[in-house]
């Protein structure tokens, strides 16, 4: 296992992007570039590494989670329903439309599995009303999950045998055996747990050797645990609140960090005056590559 110094890990400040609620960081490789959301603006980002521009596309309601699909379109989840997006004409298709038992919710956190699968969340503003939802390439739609408040982070264990799932509100990242094969889960079981942590756990990534890597809302910093679920570490932010890590660069080795400004007030945006920018870590251990929907 590779060791990591967390004390001689920063993180990088690089696009000023001010977003009210960025999340949703996925790397194309292909592109060296990093598709991100802003929820609350309906805008889909692609921040170009090499050269530091950043342009957008607008979606016409709130964008949380993309995946990558071919002929130049992103998987979209956009508030109840997911969209297909052409980057080429900004054209935005729709898809698949969750029948949520509530209005106010919409989905959240996506992401896809290995197999090419897409797993959506949604957040709800009543406990235990949000679920998780598998959208298959076959264009079917199911229920894998239910009684979530804020169902957010999601990844998969290298081996592609263990499935994590975060509920913010209970500050507990989950772990479930997965069977790639089927695209099932089962015997979840509460791995990670911040009770005593006045911070709630949000996006996450899994790296190369299985350590977990989550945003702490409110927490100024990613923290990151062994696949056992132990506590290794914590990397500072500037902001209060970082929303969703993933990795990216050349080798995998850069983690982004989206973050928010939204809901700050304006005492706590001027001691958080980065909030809702794009952040990176250089780590000495790369991530897992990004899984495309369609496999």
């Amino acid at each position: 296992m590779t060791t990591i110094n967390f004390s001689d890990l920063s993180a990088q400040n690089v696009l000023a992007a001010r977003a009210r609620l960025g999340e949703g960081p996925l790397w194309d490789s292909a592109q060296q570039g990093l598709y991100w959301v802003d929820i609350l603006n309906h805008r889909v980002h692609i921040f170009e590494v090499a050269s530091g521009d950043d342009c957008h596309w607008e979606v016409g309601g709130p964008a949380s989670a993309l995946a990558l699909m071919t002929n130049d379109r992103l998987l979209v989840a956009v508030g109840a329903q997911l969209a297909s997006l052409d980057l080429t004409s900004g054209t935005v298709t729709p898809l698949a439309q969750l029948d949520l038992p509530n209005p106010a919710i919409r989905c959240n956190d996506g992401k896809c599995d290995p197999q090419g699968r897409f797993w959506i969340g949604t957040l709800s503003p009543e406990p235990g009303q949000a679920a998780l939802y598998r959208y298959d390439p076959d264009g079917s739609l199911h229920t894998m999950e239910t009684g979530l408040t804020i169902s957010n982070g999601l990844g998969w264990s290298p081996d592609g045998t263990t499935f994590y799932l975060t509920d913010s509100p209970q500050r507990t990242i989950y772990a479930y055996h997965f069977d790639g094969e089927r695209g099932e889960i089962r015997d979840r079981t509460p791995l990670i747990q911040l009770e005593d942590d006045a911070v709630e756990p949000d996006g996450l990534a899994v790296d190369s050797e299985g350590n977990i890597w989550t945003a702490l809302w409110d927490g100024w910093c990613v923290a990151c645990f062994s696949p056992q679920g132990e506590p290794l570490g914590r990397v500072s932010l500037p902001v209060h609140r970082p929303t969703c890590p993933t990795f990216g660069g050349p080798n995998l080795q850069t983690l982004y960090v989206t973050t928010a400004s939204v809901g700050l007030s304006q005492d706590e945006i001027q001691q958080g005056f980065y909030a809702g920018d794009l952040f990176a870590i250089d780590l000495p251990l790369a991530g897992l590559p990004t899984a495309p929907f369609g496999g």
